[in-house]
């Protein structure tokens, strides 16, 4: 079984080819494409100035290969070599009736509904929102309050680390909105649904999300990325969320995109004084997903937790990687990742905490675990800290491996059968981080749709 294990001790998982080299992309095609922007009336400057900072940060960067250190065990070429071909206009319509079955679909509250990166207005509802908060569709949002979205937009993810982040800065198109005033309270979540239908390998869709929580407020976001198609496609999303002092906000993302798809993300978060956020990442789907996870812990006394769940099969790669920035004391930021790896899968996780040496009294934990069900499965983890302050609490670890023999003996001498416990001890380890989804009927939810994902695994309970 490849049990490959990096840690501090820097050791590389003898899988990884490090000598392959994806060939620098040549510029013409994002110029040709990129000109519709500067020629595209209504859009304000400072919007255009954005974008084309973007399409200047990729041209420096081009794509990561497996030569980058943030890259190394995740080699981006298959999504290289797809024809870049971005969904600038609207092709499809769907009807309601082909989203009932989806993850969050029966739940109550707003829904946006993004097809193909456009927003459906005929599919997305709003509604029971307090009268000071908005919901909605970026571009029409850009329309109509761009001197509000001047002060956020561009903001938190401004400093773009790779080269598909700078992409969808100078390429998307919408994506979701929300703005709670501060002291608002929304009761019931707020939905972003990211449909694809693409028939063609190399659509490309550039979905970018912005959540602005002020002060005292509260809010659940839930975001998912669904598929009524099987063609190789490209999803390249940014989210950028603030929370201001004293805001409570949940985000959960599902990712459960085709199996010819590809699936990168970043996201950007920067979280004020006392605030509580809780970032969610379950991600079950796509041939290669990658979750960059930037966030600054910004105020004194605030409390963050990023929790993450992914389910691979087959020769699925999920990787995340993230940056926990400490820049004010007194905070707490805990991180829980578990993958379940089948078949020839790879799951890969590289986390760092970063304390600054302003950041005294920090309480800081990071924890991966990996569950292997196969003898070609794999999993590279490499948590990481990086203290430059002397009062602090921190600590990191990885596992990866097979179900505990100790915990399965223990169940059969109560009785239980050795498949039976192998199933309790696979969905106990999945339950951890479903668990700590506050928002109850999303938490029921992935919780019935995780469990039916993993009973459908023929290899759940051998041994």
């Amino acid at each position: 079984m490849k049990n490959c294990l990096s840690g501090s001790e820097g050791r590389i998982c003898p899988m990884i080819d490090t000598k392959s080299k994806i060939p620098a992309p040549t510029s013409d095609a994002y110029l040709e494409k990129f000109s519709r922007f500067e020629t595209q009336s209504g859009q304000p400057q400072w919007l255009l100035s954005i974008r084309k900072a973007g399409l200047a940060r990729f041209s420096e960067l081009g794509f990561p290969t497996l030569h980058h250190e943030d890259w190394r065990f995740t080699n981006v070429a298959p999504v290289v070599k797809l024809p870049f071909q971005p969904a600038l206009d609207p092709v499809d319509e769907i009807s309601a009736d082909r989203l009932k079955d989806f993850a969050f679909a029966k739940l109550p509250g707003s829904r946006l509904v993004f097809v193909n990166g456009h927003f459906a207005s005929k599919l997305s509802a709003v509604h029971n929102l307090p009268s000071s908060v908005k919901a909605g569709s970026l571009a029409a949002a850009l329309a109509g309050d761009a001197a509000f979205l001047e002060k956020h937009l561009g903001r938190y993810a401004r400093n773009a680390d790779d080269g598909f982040a700078a992409l969808n800065q100078a390429f998307f198109l919408d994506g979701g909105f929300v703005h709670v005033p501060a002291g608002q309270v929304v009761e019931e979540p707020i939905q972003f649904v990211y449909v694809s239908t693409a028939k063609q390998n190399g659509a490309t869709f550039h979905p970018r999300n912005l959540v602005v929580a002020e002060a005292n407020s509260r809010v659940t976001i839930l975001e998912s990325y669904v598929s009524l198609g099987s063609a190789g496609y490209f999803t390249n999303a940014v989210t950028e969320l603030f929370a201001g002092e004293n805001a409570h906000l949940e985000f959960v993302k599902f990712q459960d995109e085709a199996t010819n798809a590809f699936h990168i993300a970043a996201f950007h978060g920067e979280f004020g004084r006392a605030s509580h956020v809780n970032v969610h990442s379950f991600a079950l789907g796509a041939k290669l997903s990658r979750n960059n996870i930037r966030t600054k812990l910004a105020g004194e006394g605030l409390e963050c937790i990023l929790n993450g769940l992914y389910l691979t099969r087959d020769e699925q790669i999920a990787d995340h990687h993230m940056v926990v920035e400490h820049a004010q004391p007194h905070c707490a930021s805990h991180e829980y990742f578990n993958g379940i790896l089948d078949d020839k899968s790879k799951g890969v996780f590289h986390g760092r905490i970063l304390v600054q040496p302003i950041a005294q009294k920090t309480d800081a934990k990071q924890t991966n675990k990996n569950l292997l069900l196969s003898d070609d499965a794999s999993a590279n983890t490499k948590p990481q800290l990086e203290i430059y302050a002397d009062d602090v609490k921190c600590t990191h670890g990885a596992t990866v491996g097979q179900l505990n023999d100790e915990s399965i003996f223990y169940l059969r001498t109560r009785g239980i059968g050795p498949e039976t416990a192998r199933r309790m001890l696979i969905h106990a380890f999945a339950g951890e981080i479903i668990e700590r989804i506050q928002h109850e009927p999303a938490r029921e939810e992935l919780d019935k749709l995780v469990w039916e994902r993993l009973e459908a695994n023929p290899h759940l309970a051998e041994k």
